[in-house]
């Protein structure tokens, strides 16, 4: 006796739910880390340092300018695929259906701790004045990509899932 569950369009339907969630959050990291890279358009604190650190013709210098913004991108996408992403992943399924801010409330939460990780584990900062500074940055930073996130999921993630035509209960 078959309890209906394995008819074929309603698996086709399941399977398009998924595919759909699966597309929204690709398209979410996305647009949150093209946000991420935006804000670099305001460069960080210690870029401005770095550059000031040595002219551009000093042959002794030891890195050059370019250097420095590459090191700023590459820290970006680190910091995306380490605390950007899961943040945004666990503030949109943790959130619920608590709307928009709720969401948006625990993806920062979670960002915030990711990025205490972050920092202190894998970046290696010891100075509390440098480590604040440096949380303050990426939080800011983070904040922008993640409402970008928590809003595009909010607004495409949420609709009614569209009843199968011909398939009943």
């Amino acid at each position: 006796m078959s309890t209906g569950s394995d008819h074929p369009a309603l698996t086709t339907g399941r399977s398009m739910m998924w595919l759909r969630r699966i597309a929204v959050h690709l398209g979410a990291m996305h647009l949150s880390g093209a946000l991420l890279v935006l804000t670099l358009l305001v460069p960080p604190g210690w870029v401005l340092d770095a550059y000031g650190a040595a002219p551009p013709d000093d042959p002794t210098a030891d890195v050059p300018p370019v250097m420095i913004l590459l090191g700023a991108l590459f820290g970006c996408v680190t910091f995306h695929v380490a605390v950007q992403i899961p943040s945004g992943l666990l503030g949109s399924w943790l959130g619920g259906s608590g709307g928009a801010l709720v969401s948006y409330a625990i993806a920062m939460a979670v960002a915030g701790v990711l990025t205490l990780v972050f920092l202190w584990g894998v970046v290696g900062v010891a100075d509390l004045a440098e480590f604040t500074s440096l949380w303050l940055d990426y939080m800011a930073r983070g904040a922008v990509g993640l409402a970008g996130y928590i809003g595009l999921t909010s607004s495409l993630g949420r609709r009614s899932a569209h009843p199968i035509p011909g398939v009943e209960g």
